[in-house]
């Protein structure tokens, strides 16, 4: 099916807010919102303030008791079902997350199926929050521990994953009985909006789940200084979740925050080479290489630096960019032209200080991306340790390549980061797989291959690229407060 079609131009189609179970128009002024390939505005919607968010929070507290006492199963309806609506309307959303973040449509499309993959994962594994009796010291004392939900969530999500991060921390919330407040990135709220839309066709509890858009300091203010907002789960940069954890501090929330991350890819002489290349091609320029735990730099052993650069240079020339709703693209722009300039910035450096680009190197400016925020997928080889490329996220389209020589001294120079997020090898010997998963400092490694994000798994990073996990029972753990029971028994009983 060719998704193109024409564009829907009721900017007002998503210009709303959900607050307890209702559309909310009315705020102090709007968002437009604008393709990041064309430039053209695609939506608008209200510039929501701290007002809206204190209304969302009370929303959220009203509801949490009765939302806490549905048996898991009865969430799990509510939760299916919005996977059910997600599915049917696949195509629609990707159409429109497409047109206000520039990814391609396939990829727009693969994000909403996982989305609704995870709402299912959630939908079931709420039904496993067990509980514990401990034996007891004495002969009447009987210990429980009880897993209940933490209380109302305060939730920023991010613009480069804008439905799966939305849902990623929505489902296992909701699963475990907690209610939420949603703060979207300004820059994608639209596709926000529509899943909410679709949450609340399911005929949800009112306050249960609340979206607010608008101000991030405002809205967040009030995420961190009300106190029935007892968790907060943030995904952006490692500065802003600093601060988001000193200010959560007064009032000791609970926290998830995925943060930034430098994340390296490590291919020995030994390794399937064919492979590698194709997998470290698919990783790094998928969303145009914005990507948290995207490869961010590619240590090639030097008996195989020639060959595999050579391969990733191939593939990478073939990579087909242009707007997110034409056929066959395989790359879409940077979501906006302070990333663009960028990433320039980034390949200029590089450049100056020695680094040769194999392909790309430049912006995509005639034509067709005349009015948008496109990047040429670049190749650097011949890259060292003094460029900003290999100290900085790159987050977008350049993918730098340096040689090692020794085990040892690759795993040095991989840890040698204030961050921890992501880390990749390919290798065939077994006894090198061990050592490097035990002793990389990254919360997540992947072997011969660069996926990562699945349900069942705990996605998250150490260090500097955050704390809390999203994924897995660990992930719902996140969402659940522990509570000790010491019960007493009288009398002999009969």
């Amino acid at each position: 099916m060719d998704p193109r079609l024409e564009l829907d131009l009721d900017l007002d189609r998503w210009n709303c807010q959900w607050i307890n179970g209702e559309k909310v128009t009315e705020a102090p002024g709007s968002m437009t919102v604008y393709n990041p390939a064309t430039g053209e505005a695609v939506g608008r919607v209200p510039r929501g303030d701290g007002e809206a968010a204190v209304r969302a929070v009370d929303a959220a507290s009203h509801a949490l008791p009765g939302w806490g006492r549905l048996t898991a199963v009865q969430r799990a309806a509510f939760l299916n079902q919005w996977a059910d609506r997600i599915e049917r309307e696949r195509d629609e959303l990707a159409r429109l997350m497409s047109r206000e973040q520039g990814k391609p449509f396939a990829e727009a499309a693969g994000e909403l199926e996982g989305s609704a993959q995870f709402i299912r994962w959630y939908a079931e594994e709420g039904k496993r929050v067990y509980g514990e009796t401990i034996p007891g010291s004495r002969p009447n004392q009987r210990i429980m521990v009880w897993r209940q939900p933490v209380g109302v969530v305060g939730m920023i999500t991010p613009w480069n994953f804008p439905a799966a991060m939305i849902i990623r921390k929505a489902a296992p919330a909701l699963a475990a009985g907690c209610t939420i407040v949603v703060k979207p990135a300004s820059q994608t709220p639209l596709i926000a909006v529509a899943l909410f839309q679709l949450l609340m066709d399911t005929g949800i509890p009112s306050g249960v789940a609340n979206l607010v858009t608008g101000s991030a300091s405002a809205i967040s203010d009030v995420f961190l200084s009300d106190s029935r907002v007892r968790k907060i789960s943030f995904t952006g940069s490692t500065e802003v979740g600093k601060s988001i954890m000193e200010r959560a501090a007064a009032g000791l929330k609970r926290l998830s925050l995925e943060l930034g991350g430098i994340a390296p890819v490590i291919v020995f002489p030994d390794a399937d080479v064919e492979l590698a290349a194709e997998s470290i091609v698919s990783n790094k320029f998928e969303n145009c290489g914005q990507v948290c735990n995207g490869i961010n730099v590619i240590y090639a052993h030097e008996a195989i630096r020639k060959e595999l650069s050579e391969r990733i240079t191939a593939q990478t020339r073939m990579l087909r960019v242009g707007l997110g709703d034409e056929p066959d693209v395989d790359i879409g722009p940077l979501i906006d032209r302070e990333a663009m300039l960028r990433v320039d910035r980034l390949v200029a450096d590089a450049k100056a200080k020695g680094a040769s680009i194999q392909t790309g190197g430049y912006r995509l400016m005639e034509e067709k991306y005349a009015h948008g925020h496109f990047y040429a997928p670049t190749v650097l080889t011949d890259v060292n340790e003094e460029m900003d490329v290999m100290k900085e996220e790159v987050f977008g389209p350049v993918a730098p390549i340096v040689s090692f020589a020794e085990e040892d001294e690759v795993i040095v120079r991989c840890n040698a980061t204030p961050y921890g997020l992501a880390a990749y090898v390919f290798t065939r010997d077994v006894s090198r797989v061990y050592r490097m998963c035990e002793q990389l400092e990254f919360g997540m490694i992947a072997v011969n291959g660069t996926s990562l994000s699945v349900p069942q798994a705990p996605f998250g990073g150490i260090k500097e690229s955050g704390t809390g996990r999203e994924g897995g029972h660990h992930g719902l753990d996140d969402f659940l407060e522990l509570k000790y029971i010491n019960l007493n028994v009288e009398g002999k009983g009969g």
